[in-house]
């Protein structure tokens, strides 16, 4: 393997995807949503620009564009596992479904490539693919920063009754601890994350299937 700038960029990224599951096994929250969150921004900003210094630079190579959708549906799925698992019962019905359609996807098309060895290669990927993952990254990033509003909500609300609490979201009462705050940015991140992800995982059915238009007849060739 050639060691440059952006082969280094996309190995670190694939080493933290782990990462954001080790947040959560040793940190408590919010500490572990702020360094996943962080990491995960971190891991999309350098997915933009190892691909662009490459590019800049002419220093693509074979590994590298191997490593870097692997990078990114690691990234992807274990920040999914993470979501789905620490959600709440009233969010989780609404982030499996699009969860689920995310990684059947990434799993199928990964064994078609798979399987279609270097022909993939010749596969192009679509400005749709990119705007894909882009949803993707910016949907996972806000729902993490939802988790981070919750506890923060918790924490202003801690040792309030349910009227007091009621009164304060209502501006009928000051609100000293920035309660209202930190319910509204809760509310928001998660309806809008919840739209993203739906939206994200709507462009994946789409080229999904269009990745398997194109490779059929290949398929039917075999």
């Amino acid at each position: 393997m050639k060691w440059n700038l952006p082969n280094l960029l996309t190995v670190l990224r694939l080493l933290a995807a782990p990462g954001l599951a080790v947040m959560f096994l040793y940190f408590t929250r919010p500490y572990a949503d702020w360094f996943a969150l962080i990491l995960f921004l971190s891991a999309a900003i350098t997915d933009w620009f190892d691909g662009y210094l490459a590019r800049a630079w002419k220093q693509e190579t074979k590994i590298g564009a191997m490593l870097d959708p692997i990078a990114d549906k690691a990234m992807v799925v274990i920040a999914l596992m993470i979501l789905v698992g620490y959600s709440t019962e009233h969010w989780t019905p609404w982030l499996v479904l699009p969860a689920t359609v995310i990684l059947f996807r990434e799993v199928f098309v990964s064994g078609l490539r798979e399987y279609l060895g270097d022909v993939a290669g010749t596969l192009k990927v679509t400005k749709l693919a990119k705007w894909k993952t882009t949803a993707q990254m910016v949907a996972i990033a806000v729902l993490f920063s939802q988790g981070i509003f919750e506890h923060y909500a918790v924490m202003a609300s801690f040792g309030m009754d349910a009227e007091l609490v009621e009164q304060i979201i209502a501006g009928q009462v000051e609100d000293v601890n920035h309660l209202r705050l930190n319910v509204d940015g809760m509310y928001w991140a998660g309806q809008v994350g919840l739209w993203l992800l739906w939206i994200a995982a709507t462009l994946t059915l789409i080229t999904g299937y269009d990745y398997l238009r194109k490779a059929m007849p290949h398929l039917k060739e075999s």
